[in-house]
């Protein structure tokens, strides 16, 4: 019960990195910035201030990569937290 349960957690919160990721990408184009997959959030935002986006796009953006950061910092220390650390382990799991 307890692998299963978080095992679940863990799951959602790479479900919400993926979709952050993806309200990231659709302001893409006026952002002028490369999201991959493997993006890391701390250098988009560095990219995003010196980029010449407009004021409210950097904002949206600005906002979606403080809540990838917080979501990855989450999930990077469970990962790292006995006991989730060898359910990780088990199921696959790998730091963002």
């Amino acid at each position: 019960m307890f692998f299963m349960s978080v095992k679940n957690t863990l799951n959602n919160k790479l479900t919400v990195h993926a979709g952050l990721l993806e309200r990231l990408k659709l302001l893409n184009p006026s952002l002028g910035i490369t999201i991959e997959n493997n993006s890391d959030p701390t250098q988009l935002t560095q990219n995003l201030k010196e980029g010449s986006a407009p004021l409210e796009t950097k904002k949206s953006a600005l906002e979606i990569l403080r809540e990838m950061k917080l979501n990855r910092m989450q999930y990077n220390d469970l990962l790292k937290t006995a006991p989730y650390n060898w359910v990780g382990k088990i199921a696959g799991f790998h730091t963002i």
